[in-house]
C-alpha cells in the first residue's frame, strides 16, 4: 500500500513539472510559429485563407499576398529549421 502512495506521488511530480514534460515535434513547433504569426498580425488578413470582416475571404488582399510591408508566416512549409530552433531556444526547449 506505502509503495502504490510513493509511486502515485513520484508519477504525480513527474507529469506536474513542465522540465520533464516531453519535447514538442519540429511539427509541433511550425505550427505554433504559423500560429503565433499569424495571431501577431494587427489586421484581420493575414494569410489567404483568413476571412475579412465582411466574411469574404482575403485571398489576394491579405498581407501574406501583398509584396512589402508585414509577410506573416501562414503555411508550416515555409517554416524554417533555423525558425525552429530560434523558436525553441525563446521558448526554453533547447
Amino acid at each position: 500500500m506505502r509503495l502504490k502512495w510513493v509511486l502515485s506521488l513520484a508519477i504525480i511530480f513527474f507529469y506536474a513539472d513542465p522540465a520533464l514534460a516531453a519535447r514538442l515535434s519540429d511539427e509541433e513547433v511550425q505550427q505554433r510559429i504559423v500560429a503565433e504569426s499569424i495571431a501577431d498580425y494587427a489586421g484581420s488578413c493575414a494569410c489567404p485563407f483568413n476571412s475579412a470582416r465582411n466574411g469574404s475571404r482575403c485571398g489576394g488582399r491579405s498581407a501574406w499576398s501583398r509584396q512589402g510591408g508585414e509577410a506573416p508566416i501562414c503555411y508550416v512549409k515555409e517554416v524554417t529549421a533555423e525558425m525552429i530552433d530560434q523558436w525553441r531556444a525563446a521558448n526554453n526547449e533547447d
